[in-house]
């Protein structure tokens, strides 16, 4: 016969460990005097970052096949989250109760009796619920990658030194006020010998140019705005020109065709 040795309390008492630690003493036994009030617990769940998080979370949790998902049992389970979820925060249940809907018409479907040839030409019902968790969880990995990635100011610090600081000293010339004011005045005297004033011709003229344009545009077709004018011309060639059709068009001799904002622009001649 094998003898029976009981359990020793005092090992097992050994083993407790403490629920808390109050100023460096621990504590195994609630204190009778102690009042919890009903709202200072809160319990927080797992988050979720939408509804394919959840669904995708209930899937691994029970290692259940993605391409066969269970629609019944996964449907109870999302429901039950739902419903705590709608108890401890309400603004959270509104964007997971679309998905609830989707998973009620996904598992009616499957409920319904088909017959064999409609099951043949009929997709799967949960092909598109499949499609996006497949997606969802494709972007989701890659984000995870990203997020594992070394980022600088978290994990890589970039070495940076200042150059010093440069500090030169500025001798500054002795100079008294009447000296001041006569270098001032002497180089006023120096400007009014310098100044002069040139008067060039136009190089282009609004008005040679509204008989280009009208030249141009006597086969009554319409001609594009950039054909009048010459990329030597420059800025100003550009700017000639569309004066000269705006004396036209004031003058009611050419009209203007744009079909969209920032279009091509078009110039034709009116039809006398």
């Amino acid at each position: 016969m094998t003898e029976q040795i009981a359990p020793d309390p005092q090992a097992g008492a050994q083993q407790e460990l403490p629920f808390a630690v109050v100023y460096g003493q621990a504590l195994t036994e609630l204190p009778q005097d102690l009042y919890i009030p009903p709202d200072a617990l809160e319990v927080f769940l797992e988050a979720f970052e939408g509804p394919l998080d959840l669904l995708l979370y209930l899937i691994r949790k029970q290692n259940i096949d993605v391409l066969d998902i269970p629609v019944a049992e996964i449907t109870r389970q999302y429901m039950s989250y739902v419903e705590l979820m709608r108890t401890v925060r309400l603004e959270l249940a509104a964007e997971y109760l679309v998905m609830a809907a989707m998973l009620a018409e996904i598992k009616s479907r499957m409920l319904l009796p088909r017959s064999a040839e409609a099951d043949a030409e009929e997709e799967d019902p949960r092909a598109e619920l499949i499609r996006r968790l497949q997606e969802y969880e494709r972007f989701k990995a890659a984000a995870e990658g990203i997020d594992g990635l070394s980022r600088v100011g978290r994990d890589i610090t970039v070495p940076r030194l200042d150059a010093p600081e440069a500090r030169a000293r500025k001798l500054l010339p002795d100079v008294s006020l009447e000296e001041l004011l006569v270098s001032m005045a002497e180089v006023l005297r120096r400007a009014d010998m310098f100044e002069s004033h040139q008067v060039t011709r136009e190089v282009l003229s609004t008005r040679e140019r509204m008989s280009e344009v009208l030249e141009r545009l006597k086969g009554g077709a319409f001609v594009p705005f950039v054909s009048l004018f010459t990329a030597e011309e420059g800025k100003l060639g550009v700017v000639v020109t569309f004066m000269a059709v705006l004396e036209l068009i004031k003058e009611s001799l050419v009209e203007l065709v744009q079909n969209e904002a920032f279009g091509p622009i078009h110039v034709r001649a009116r039809a006398e």
